[in-house]
Parts: structure tokens; sequence; C-alpha cells
């Protein structure tokens, strides 16, 4: 009896043992070596409502952030899963492990590697100096003293543009600004460098960007903190895609231009 006993102790443990390893939290779904919240997929979150990054189209989630996410799945040997949320609570999804990571335009900042861990960025943005396109005086910021800059009213590009030239107007919109720039009612406008990609590709605007980045975002992948083997696979994945090509290939086709070069 007191063998039989110790027979079934030690089954029951190894039971256990079975179920515990599906997860530290007891939900997660184990895949290459990674605690998934989906088996066999990369769940990643985003808004769906920052167009061309990402967005709903017909009722499916489509942009750039999407093909980088879904690429990234791929490489990584999983289905790819996008899903929305709104971003005033996104990283709080994150962290209740409603999603694996978040591939959603988010820029890396201090007070926000605090909350997650970053991955290598996958597309560097920033504020950026547009001039009409057949402008040929104005080659960087030294070169705005005197001339007439639009920005966003109220916004940091305002602060930058202030010290660059005293004939500063504020815009409601970056679109308005670069409208007027396009028209000549402006000498340059500062504003972020996708928003302004944009406008020139899905507007038609003819205006061009000049000079570096007066400041940079890195923009990155956010993962739960402590969560190196999935932000390595990322990292492995991301550098894979620049090196064969793939990443400029899809940059070029969301915005004609190779969003990785500053």
């Amino acid at each position: 009896m007191k063998k039989l006993t110790i027979i079934l102790i030690s089954a029951l443990l190894v039971i256990l043992s079975a179920c515990g390893a599906k997860g530290s939290n007891g939900s997660g779904k184990e895949e290459n070596g990674l605690q998934l919240v989906k088996e066999g997929s990369l769940t990643f979150s985003m808004t769906g409502m920052y167009p061309p990054l990402n967005f709903k189209k017909d009722g499916k989630l489509t942009g750039f952030d999407v093909e980088i996410g879904t690429e990234i799945a791929k490489r990584i040997g999983l289905e790819a899963n996008p899903v929305t949320n709104p971003w005033e609570t996104i990283i709080q999804g994150l962290k209740a492990k409603k999603y694996d990571a978040i591939i959603g335009s988010m820029t890396a900042t201090p007070e926000r590697d605090k909350q997650v861990d970053f991955t290598n960025p996958y597309y560097l943005s920033g504020a950026q100096i547009f001039i009409a396109e057949d402008n040929t005086d104005i080659q960087s910021k030294e070169d705005l003293k005197g001339k007439k800059i639009g920005v966003i009213q109220a916004s940091t590009w305002k602060d930058m543009a202030d010290e660059l030239s005293d004939d500063v107007k504020g815009y409601p919109t970056d679109v308005n600004a670069l409208q007027d720039l396009a028209l000549g009612r402006l000498d340059a406008v500062i504003t972020d460098k996708i928003v302004g990609v944009n406008a020139m590709n899905e507007k038609g605007l003819k205006i061009k960007a000049v000079g570096e980045l007066l400041n940079e975002d890195r923009v990155s992948v956010a993962v739960n903190e402590g969560n190196k083997e999935l932000a390595d696979k990322i990292n492995e994945a991301i550098q894979s895609m620049i090196d064969d090509g793939t990443y400029e290939k899809i940059s070029m086709k969301w915005f004609n231009t190779n969003v990785m070069e500053k």
C-alpha cells in the first residue's frame, strides 16, 4: 500500500509539472521557447487609426506597421495576429498580457522604458524641415533665418522654429501648413518626417525634405519588461529584413523612401 501511494504521488507530480510548463502565469502558450498569448501566433497591438502606418481597410488591419509585424512574425516562425487597442491604454494592455508586443508606431522614450522593454528601432522619425519642391535656397536649418516657417500651434516644433526664425506661423494641423507651403505661402514647414512624406505621397504635394532631422524619434517594438527572449528574436528578424532588402521594399511601398534612413 505504501509503495502504491508513492507511485501515485510521483505520477501526480509529473502531471502538475507538465501543466506548469505551459506558462509562468498559467495562461500563456509556449512556442519556440516563447511565452505567447495565443499558441503559434505573435499577437501585436496598434490603434488601427494612424494611416498609413496602421489603419483598417474593408474591415481589415493594414499599413506599414502591420506589414512589418507580419514579416517579423513570419521570421520567428509564427502566424501574425494584429489587434487593436486604444492608445491611452495600450501599454496597460501589454502589461496585462492581452498581446505579446506593441507594433504601433510607438517612440521609445525614457518614461515608457520604465514600464516596457524596447527593441532596436524599426523606423526613424522626428522633426523634419520641408520646403517647396523647386526651392534651392534652403538646404539646412541654418538657412531658415528670416524665413517664414509654418508649424502646428503649441507644438514642440514651434519652439524649434522660434529658435531658427522670427517669422513663424501657427496652423491647426500639419496638412494645412504643408498645403500652404506647396502654394508658396511659406518658405518652410517643420513637422514629423513621416507626416510630411505621407503628404507628399498621398496628397501629391510638391514639397521635399531637406537637412537632417532636428530631433530623432526611435520608433520601436515594445514587449513586456524582462522578456529578453522575444525582444532578441524581434531584433534578429528586423535586422534580417534590413539585410536582405525586404525592409526597404516594404518602406518604399508605403512611403516611397527608406524610413530607416535619417
